[in-house]
């Protein structure tokens, strides 16, 4: 049996791989530029070197600084707006998670017009969109490097999941150096979201060789460092071991798939304005105690790949210092309860029957080794109280 791996054209990785950009967009021959970010992007100055980078090689540039934490079809309809009026032949996304994967929908919408629903799973979207070159700024999304993109519908209060080829960058430029002004709460929740990505992936059902070995090396990479990157910001060894790790688990599920853990985790972001990352991290305990009967063998290689657990421990102890693991990481980062975060309980109970069933509706809880029914899923959430 073989399997289909994606990726960029081109990764750059490493310190300054961002200032690489205008001799990357030159040798790919454009010419037309619009950067895609956030207003904090331009005010860190990380936009205003991309374009003095661009400007050497005579690329045109403008920006698109609109772009929302949790982006909606409302604001990819701005975005493809401002895209489409223009002549650009190439979208550079620069930031975290959410300009990333604000480009990549903007990039199909601004080519072939239609509305964002009309993208969503099950159609798998192979056409290609405007050239995108990505610069990640956070170390979690693995966005750069990914086949999706998740984009809420603010009138249903829904996450939605769109596929396919023509959501992959053409090129990915992986700088660390941009991470270190990562504020704290924000660290945590890519990292433990670049985590989950990992672990998912080797634990999914569409695991294969090679994302195990992505997956297996960004756990190992982004375990031992996701406590220091949290309490010292400024460790520049830290930082490139956690967006390594971060990289790796991106091309890990992107060739695999996510899980329940995601599954679960979009309706919560969606219904509560939760971070991704973080209502990974609420999930993540509780998820993989239900999950662990159906892959003892592939959890207990996890314990091992993150370090908390030695080369002779059994599956089985290997697998309690896991559980024990994952809760005192949500403990030492500070992950909130949904009560914590500010969810009123009675809401969030009266929710529990559609939020199931928009996480089966996701299908990425058909791919956990152990696939939940809606009655099992709402048990699931209930445990986060």
């Amino acid at each position: 049996m073989s399997n289909l791996i994606t990726l960029p054209r081109i990764l750059q990785v490493g310190a300054k791989a961002s200032e690489e950009i205008g001799n990357i967009i030159n040798s790919l021959g454009y010419k037309n530029s619009i950067i895609i970010t956030d207003p904090m992007m331009v005010k860190l100055g990380y936009s205003k070197k991309i374009e003095e980078n661009l400007a050497k090689f005579k690329i045109s540039c403008e920006i698109f600084d609109n772009t929302i934490p949790e982006p909606t079809v409302e604001s990819i309809q701005r975005g493809m707006e401002k895209v489409k009026n223009g002549n650009f032949d190439c979208i550079i996304a620069l930031g975290g998670g959410s300009p990333i994967d604000s480009a990549k929908a903007i990039s199909i919408l601004a080519k072939y017009g239609g509305k964002m629903q009309d993208y969503r799973f099950p159609r798998i979207v192979s056409e290609q969109g405007l050239p995108l070159i990505a610069i990640p700024t956070t170390a979690g999304t693995g966005s750069e490097v990914t086949r999706f993109t998740i984009i809420s519908d603010e009138k249903t209060d829904e996450k939605m999941l769109f596929t396919g080829l023509g959501f992959m960058p053409v090129a990915a430029l992986v700088d660390y150096e941009l991470t270190l002004s990562v504020p704290q709460r924000t660290t945590a929740d890519t990292g433990i979201d670049a985590l989950t990505h990992a672990m998912e992936a080797y634990v999914s059902k569409k695991a294969n060789l090679y994302s195990d070995l992505q997956a297996l090396q960004a756990m190992k990479l982004i375990a031992p460092n996701l406590r220091t990157v949290f309490n010292d910001g400024n460790n520049k060894e830290a930082r490139e071991a956690m967006m390594l790790g971060s990289t790796l688990a991106g091309v890990a599920f992107s060739n695999a798939s996510v899980a329940l853990v995601h599954g679960m985790s979009r309706p919560i972001g969606a219904n509560y304005h939760v971070p991704h990352g973080l209502s990974n991290a609420m999930l993540l305990p509780s998820v993989t105690k239900f999950s662990l009967v159906a892959a003892v063998e592939r959890y207990a290689d996890c314990a091992r790949a993150m370090g908390i657990a030695n080369s002779d421990d059994s599956d089985d102890v290997a697998n309690d210092k896991l559980l024990i693991e994952l809760e005192s990481l949500n403990t030492d980062l500070n992950v909130p309860s949904p009560e914590g975060f500010g969810i009123n309980k009675d809401d969030f109970m009266s929710k529990l029957e559609i939020m199931a069933e928009q996480a089966i509706a996701s299908g990425s809880p058909g791919n956990n080794p152990r696939v939940p029914n809606n009655d099992e899923i709402i048990e699931i959430y209930k445990t986060l109280w």
